[in-house]
């Protein structure tokens, strides 16, 4: 079982206020995640779900914590083959597409199983513009950092993504 924590950054630059908590049970037949405000798993903040079982290029709906949609996102099965592509909607605010920054990299993880721990960096843009990155750091864990550069865009969108990179990469 894979496990989530997502803190905030103290002003010092150590790991603040954890803001969401989320389990996620391997290899579920219709992949769903409920995502919670701490690890006592009482408070549930949003979620995503598989729109169809078993799709390689599938729907995730994004909900709040009352069940109402706030976005999606899917993976780009056919770009992902060379570079791992995403796709994640806001209503209002259209579609950022994210890649993986480094292309040798991405093929190293994919195609050699040995180095499938390589951290990986994620870019997602609308048009040319990054909006907000994903980066995955070095450690006996996995830790990331997620910056946001788009003040419009949905912090709980941002969270949700960041998690399915981990969660859902490797399907």
């Amino acid at each position: 079982m894979n496990q989530y924590e997502v803190h905030t950054v103290a002003p010092d630059g150590s790991e603040g206020e954890m803001v969401a908590f989320a389990q996620q049970k391997r290899l579920a037949f219709k992949e769903q995640v409920t995502i919670y405000t701490d690890d006592s798993k009482q408070h549930p903040f949003l979620g995503f779900k598989a729109r169809q079982v078993m799709d390689l290029g599938g729907t995730y709906d994004i909900t709040d914590h009352d069940g109402v949609p706030i976005g999606n996102f899917r993976k780009d099965f056919r770009q992902s083959l060379l570079r791992s592509t995403w796709h994640l909607e806001q209503p209002g605010l259209g579609v950022t597409t994210g890649q993986e920054r480094s292309q040798v990299v991405s093929l190293l993880r994919r195609f050699v199983d040995s180095l499938s721990w390589l951290p990986y960096h994620f870019d997602f843009r609308a048009g040319e513009q990054v909006v907000f990155s994903v980066d995955k750091k070095w450690g006996l864990r996995d830790r990331y950092l997620i910056e946001i550069q788009d003040p419009r865009l949905d912090r709980r969108l941002v969270i949700a993504q960041a998690i399915a990179l981990d969660a859902l990469q490797a399907r």
